[in-house]
């Protein structure tokens, strides 16, 4: 599996940064899934959407947050055939995914925006890391 990952995170007490990065997925020649935004910054209160697009050959949609110093953990997961979503246990109402498979993009929306939100955000197209679409763990 490649990841590259496109921009730091910035840290401020008012304004809240996002950063999300590429994720490409192993074993799958010629699938991928891209950021539309590699930075976003967002005032606490606001709504932010981070999005993706996606190729034909995606089946699960998958979003993943990594604060500094930790390992990646797993958010959010939607079925791209029944847009059955998965959700981590312990994820808060305000973070949701949606899907626009008529323009194979997929979001992570969170509102109201925290400065506790800021970190580095995954979009993917099958569980990454250690192959568990609850949690990712360092290695």
């Amino acid at each position: 599996m490649m990841i590259q990952l496109m921009k730091e995170i910035f840290l401020s007490n008012e304004m809240r940064n996002i950063c999300c990065c590429n994720v490409f997925t192993a074993g799958a020649v010629g699938s991928s899934i891209t950021p539309e935004q590699t930075i976003i910054s967002s005032p606490e209160g606001s709504n932010t959407t981070l999005t993706c697009t996606y190729d034909d050959s995606a089946v699960f949609l998958h979003w993943y947050q990594q604060k500094p110093e930790s390992g990646p953990e797993f958010l959010l997961m939607i079925s791209k055939t029944t847009e059955t979503v998965k959700r981590a246990e312990h994820l808060e109402p305000r973070i949701s995914i949606r899907l626009h498979e008529n323009k194979k993009k997929v979001d992570l929306e969170i509102f109201p925006a925290a400065v506790s939100d800021s970190a580095l955000y995954y979009c993917a197209m099958q569980p990454t890391v250690t192959q568990n679409s609850y949690t990712l763990y360092k290695k």
